[in-house]
């Protein structure tokens, strides 16, 4: 899954460490979303939508595997 959150992030010059002590998680869970090592639990996804003010699918994009 691919992810906006850094150009956001840097858009509205919030640092990693502002926006993870916002959602209340560390700046390497913020550095791994941002990298895409790292899917977000629901409740994450929905925080960050929050705090944008955006819906989820304007942040995380699924691209579906095909076989």
């Amino acid at each position: 899954m691919k992810n906006r959150l850094e150009q956001l992030r840097k858009a509205r010059g919030v640092r990693q460490e502002a926006l993870a002590d916002a959602l209340g998680v560390s700046r390497q869970t913020i550095g791994s979303l941002e990298n895409g090592r790292y899917n977000p639990s629901i409740v994450l996804a929905f925080k960050i939508a929050r705090y944008f003010g955006m819906q989820i699918e304007d942040i995380f994009i699924y691209e579906e595997e095909i076989e």
